[in-house]
């Protein structure tokens, strides 16, 4: 018999965890201003795939090699920060303008896709912290692949919807830029805000921490 208490402690621990501010929802406000809410829900697959990824790892005890490898966390760890750089330089040289480009859908549905894929993936401390997540909403009477399932869906479906949360949020405050002149500061500020992530990453000393 599902716990239904249980189950909704697990998934507002997933949610307060996933709402903070991060790389993936800064990314998320981003998309749903350029290309709005529609489009975005690539963006919150792309992060969504990757979490799923990184809870299945952790799940089947993958997570533990990750935990106890120096050389594997610090690989994946600066490849991650590496990328945010990229990307926040990207975005910082990039001129800003609200109004959605008219571009193809289907390369822009697989660049927001994939974008987001990358930046999810890229962050070993998910791994990591999964690791530490699961044991607490698990026991030797919860050792089942029904259980571990619904650990991962749950998880899969929080992640989706903390998305599209910023996503949404994007669309109001577009109409708020639309009336003002700090459209053309945006991509500095988001950029900035990558490039400090990467440089954060690159620079933590507590890298075997969550």
């Amino acid at each position: 018999m599902i716990d239904l208490s249980f189950w909704l402690l697990y998934a507002s621990t997933v949610f307060i965890v996933s709402i903070i501010p991060g790389p993936s929802m800064i990314l998320a406000l981003n998309h749903g201003m350029k290309y709005g809410y529609k489009l975005s829900l690539f963006t919150a697959l792309g992060n969504t795939v990757a979490s799923i990824i990184q809870a299945t790892i952790a799940i089947i005890g993958l997570g533990i090699i990750l935990t106890t490898s120096t050389t594997l966390f610090m690989i994946i760890k600066y490849v991650g920060a590496l990328y945010l750089i990229y990307l926040g330089i990207k975005l910082f040289k990039t001129p800003f303008h609200l109004e959605e480009k008219k571009l193809s859908k289907e390369v822009k549905k697989k660049n927001l896709f994939f974008e987001s894929f990358i930046v999810a993936a890229s962050n070993p401390k998910a791994v990591v912290f999964f690791t530490a997540l699961f044991p607490q909403f698990i026991n030797k009477n919860q050792n089942t692949i029904f259980h571990y399932s619904l650990l991962i869906i749950i998880l899969a479906l929080v992640a989706f919807t903390c998305m599209m949360i910023y996503s949404l949020s994007a669309n109001f405050i577009k109409k708020i830029f639309n009336k003002t002149s700090l459209s053309k500061y945006f991509g500095k500020m988001i950029g900035s805000l990558f490039i400090s992530f990467g440089i954060g990453l690159i620079l933590s000393d507590n890298t075997r921490k969550v």
